[in-house]
């Protein structure tokens, strides 16, 4: 069966304005150079450009979407929220307080269609039409939270597909797996309290939002239990990312028993992003992919979906992306991560290391004992 990938140009059309990383240009900030903004297109595009390079694109079953509708986004979103984002964006765009996640005229457009490809991909894995999926999905969604904008996402890509999912096909246990280096805050507290979707973060320790862990938070009511973070020390790199699969990832899918898996797979964990510092390379993202492919095919008939979230560096997100769409496909291109030679970029400190999976190891024997 198929692997299909779901992408459209337009959400590569969304802009966050003229912005330097992410401080607005202005003052003694000068105006960005050519991407300026650290939410910008070139990490994307120059990732599906590398699939086609690698001679990857003509293995996937390249599919766009319709965008979600209101009643799709009013499922997660308040009504006040969507009437606010869609009246900025045809008013040329801004930011609503009290979050940053600044955007431009006809954002609101683009970002429906971004969480309408995720909910594409979720619709097609679900009823069987492909086998698994991959989302180019822009904005970003794992932030966004019911009543406000946050950290560059507009709307929350993942949780309006699986609702738009379970509408229309009744109850799905759903495990969210979110890699990306920042906090999924956003998917967090919309599934808070619910017993049905298994959100997983794992995030670099008080990166974003400024000064969260959240190893405590582990849900309420019918949801407690079914909330898991897995906060990283900065700099700890591959080996922590095995270990905190090994230890937590891994023990939390199989107790949980999803009927599907999603992935938020931000490539900003990388050792050259400017918005983290945890050390990891293409091949901790191929790693990491490999185990909840596998995990999907163990526990849910491979249903697995994978949603792009962040990443700022528009040399590596390709190599990164690249090594988890190959694990999609089963394959392996010609391509060769020229990083991976650069073993000062892989390899934390010993002690650091240790010390990291002694605190998974704690956190580990609270939950499962």
């Amino acid at each position: 069966m198929a692997t299909a990938f779901y992408h459209d140009e337009r959400c590569l059309w969304h802009t966050g304005g003229e912005q330097v990383l992410f401080i607005p240009a202005g003052g003694y900030v000068q105006p960005p150079s050519a991407t300026g903004f650290a939410e910008n297109p070139e990490t994307k595009r120059r990732f599906k450009n590398l699939l086609e390079v690698a001679g990857i694109w003509p293995q996937l079953t390249v599919r766009s979407a319709e965008p979600s509708s209101s009643d799709d986004l009013l499922r997660v979103h308040t009504a006040d929220y969507l009437d606010r984002l869609k009246a900025m964006s045809d008013a040329g765009g801004g930011n609503i307080p009290p979050h940053f996640a600044p955007f431009g005229q006809g954002s609101y457009e683009i970002a429906c269609l971004s969480s309408g490809l995720v909910k594409q991909a979720v619709e097609d894995v679900v009823t069987g039409a492909v086998a698994r999926a991959y989302a180019l999905s822009r904005p970003p969604g794992h932030h966004c939270l019911p009543d406000a904008s946050m950290g560059f996402c507009l709307l929350a890509n993942i949780p309006v597909a699986l609702e738009a999912v379970r509408a229309k096909h009744g109850p799905l246990r759903v495990a969210v797996v979110d890699w990306d280096v920042h906090h999924g805050n956003g998917t967090q507290t919309i599934f808070y309290d619910r017993a049905d979707t298994l959100t997983i973060s794992l995030h670099q320790e008080n990166c974003f939002p400024p000064g969260y862990g959240g190893a405590e938070d582990r849900g309420i009511g019918a949801g407690h239990g079914t909330n898991l973070n897995i906060p990283l020390l900065a700099g700890c790199g591959h080996q922590a990312y095995l270990d905190a699969f090994e230890l937590l990832v891994t023990p939390a899918l199989r107790e949980f028993k999803p009927d599907l898996i999603v992935v938020a797979s931000g490539y900003d964990a990388s050792c050259v992003d400017p918005l983290a510092r945890m050390q990891a390379t293409s091949e901790t993202f191929r790693a990491m992919a490999r185990q909840v492919f596998g995990l999907a095919e163990e526990l849910c008939g491979g249903k697995i979906v994978v949603a792009h979230e962040g990443g700022y560096s528009d040399i590596y997100v390709p190599f990164c992306g690249l090594a988890v769409v190959e694990e999609l496909l089963g394959t392996r291109s010609p391509v060769i991560d020229p990083l991976l030679e650069m073993s000062d970029l892989q390899q934390p400190p010993a002690d650091l290391i240790t010390f990291q999976r002694a605190r998974l190891e704690a956190q580990a024997w609270r939950i499962f004992g």
